[in-house]
């Protein structure tokens, strides 16, 4: 089985990193070779720009039996606890549009129209994981991908009211066209490192979301 996963940065996946340098045997610098299982890790950079193109250069000459993207994530919904190990089971632009007259915000679907809501791999506007749905491991959840994190009130309070999401991370919507154009089975897992709520970096928990995520993801490569 070839599992391609994906992380924006190194960090967030460096404890499965070694994981992997202690249990199987290393091929190259992020290949590495259990019995059938061949896992190949892939940093793209933050963002969906750099993902779309580290995806698109290493899907068009390789090819995987599954895909995973893994990283930390923010959330909307506070009944998730900090740590939660999330399944992102669908994503949506956040900020991909324009901006009106009045300051408001003009979706690239809905009201710019510059993109059909049912385009190709979207449904309504969303891109869905209709394979992950099968998955219940973890709590699934629905995300928002963004250029700029929600920071202050006023704008969060503005895009809970425009989009029914949970989570936002800065490379889903990226990750899953990708998957869904190359037809390839995937999943998006994330841990909660903190609220999206007016912006305190000293009230995340990057540290227990890394921890549990890496958990997560070394239990599921013990199942492959």
């Amino acid at each position: 089985m070839q599992v391609l996963i994906v992380a924006a940065t190194p960090f967030e996946i460096a404890p499965l990193r070694e994981y992997l340098v202690t249990h199987f045997e290393q091929i190259s610098e992020n290949q590495f070779q259990k019995e059938n299982l061949h896992i190949q890790l892939l940093i793209t950079g933050v963002g969906q720009m750099l993902t779309a193109y580290a995806l698109g250069v290493v899907l068009s000459h390789q090819t995987f039996d599954l895909l995973i993207n893994a990283g930390v994530a923010g959330a909307f919904d506070q009944q998730l606890a900090l740590g939660t190990v999330v399944n992102v089971v669908s994503e949506r632009f956040g900020d991909l549009g324009a901006e009106d007259q009045d300051g408001s915000f003009l979706d690239i679907h809905d009201d710019l129209k510059l993109i059909a809501a049912d385009a190709s791999s979207f449904q309504n506007g969303r891109l869905l994981n209709e394979g992950a749905m099968a998955y219940h491991f973890l709590p699934q959840v629905h995300g928002l991908t963004v250029n700029k994190v929600h920071g202050s009130a006023a704008s969060i309070a503005a895009i809970q009211r425009r989009y029914a999401v949970d989570v936002e991370s800065m490379e889903g919507v990226a990750f899953f066209y990708a998957a869904l154009q190359q037809e390839i089975p995937f999943l998006q897992i994330r841990a909660i490192s903190n609220y999206v709520k007016p912006r305190n970096r000293d009230q995340w928990q990057l540290g227990l979301a890394i921890k549990n995520l890496n958990e997560t993801l070394i239990q599921f490569t013990q199942t492959l």
